[in-house]
């Protein structure tokens, strides 16, 4: 499953979305919307322009997957910065017009972005939870990225209005601008959804293998920074956190995530044996499961995955025909 932060362009973004459902990728596409703060070359020209093409697209995604079952349309504000009032209110009627469509946009991921946003929007006084919420565009399907900086009050109501966090440790243990690292141990005790994203434009890597053994990385700093108090995280939940915890964080977690019985089969054949030289760790015959598995997170990459499987059917693997998919768009 991926969730997508399309380009500023209509036309990249259908083509991004037509790629998905061709090859068969469950994924939430997004047409990015930026109408100040950035380049001229990469900045809707204006509130209207935004709010049409953003329209467009998802009219077009509609047409591709009726039933969204595959590829849906998620709105993406980038973030406040780059997004005028009017942006933000034109993306919360249609929040509210399409009730289910998921929301993606970063938040709280840096200090000197909170300090920006705070002085585009002083009357939320600093809490972007307030401003996000403002514009209708918090809830249940709202997937939030970073979330690095939260006191008590911006977790509270993150909780309350239902949003999940995308944790992405690669990109914030790259960027620089200090310590970034979510709180994913006091997101999961207050029953917070969070989840593994990459956002790989501000890291090195769009690897789920990459961000779960990097969120354990950031989880052991974490716990020396504050003594002990935050936990590391386990294999187990670094697992969780790329599996289940994404699909909740989704909105997907009746569908997706594990193997319970009446869920779509979405599922990786992993080869571990020697028949994959000099990837990971040699498996030894002695190894039981948890050790083999061990060895895979820890040092195995895509050269293990011989096979996946989205909605039960092969996307990938040697009995994947050349036109397997469909058309493009």
């Amino acid at each position: 499953m991926a969730s997508y932060y399309g380009s500023v362009h209509g036309d990249a973004t259908r083509i991004l979305a037509g790629i998905c459902m061709k090859r068969g990728q469950r994924a939430f596409v997004g047409k990015c919307n930026m109408s100040r703060n950035a380049p001229e070359w990469y900045c809707d020209g204006g509130v209207e322009e935004s709010l049409r093409v953003t329209e467009e697209c998802i009219e077009f995604i509609r047409g591709l997957d009726p039933k969204g079952s595959l590829v849906r349309h998620v709105l993406t504000p980038r973030f406040a910065i780059s997004c005028d009032e009017g942006v933000l209110e034109g993306l919360g009627r249609i929040a509210k017009r399409e009730g289910d469509m998921p929301i993606q946009t970063h938040f709280n991921e840096a200090e000197q972005e909170m300090k920006a946003t705070n002085e585009l929007f002083p009357q939320f006084r600093g809490s972007e939870a307030d401003l996000y919420e403002h514009y209708g565009l918090l809830g249940g399907r709202t997937i939030l990225a970073h979330c690095c900086h939260m006191n008590e009050y911006e977790m509270e109501r993150i909780k309350a209005l239902g949003c999940g966090v995308a944790h992405c440790p690669v990109s914030n243990m790259t960027v620089g601008g200090g310590f970034m690292a979510a709180p994913v141990r006091a997101f999961m005790k207050r029953g917070i959804k969070v989840g593994l994203g990459t956002d790989s434009g501000g890291g090195f890597s769009s690897s789920i293998l990459d961000a779960m053994r990097q969120a354990m990385i950031a989880s052991y700093a974490r716990e020396v920074e504050s003594k002990g108090e935050d936990k590391g995280l386990t294999i187990a939940e670094a697992f969780y956190l790329a599996t289940l915890g994404g699909a909740e964080v989704c909105g997907l977690g009746a569908t997706i995530g594990n193997f319970a019985v009446g869920k779509d089969f979405d599922a990786l054949v992993v080869d571990a044996n020697d028949d994959v030289k000099g990837v990971m760790t040699m498996v030894e015959e002695e190894d039981g499961l948890d050790k083999v598995f061990e060895k895979f997170v820890m040092t195995g990459d895509d050269r293990n995955i011989v096979e996946v499987y989205v909605k039960g059917r092969l996307v990938k693997g040697d009995d994947l025909g050349e036109d397997d998919g469909g058309p493009l768009l």
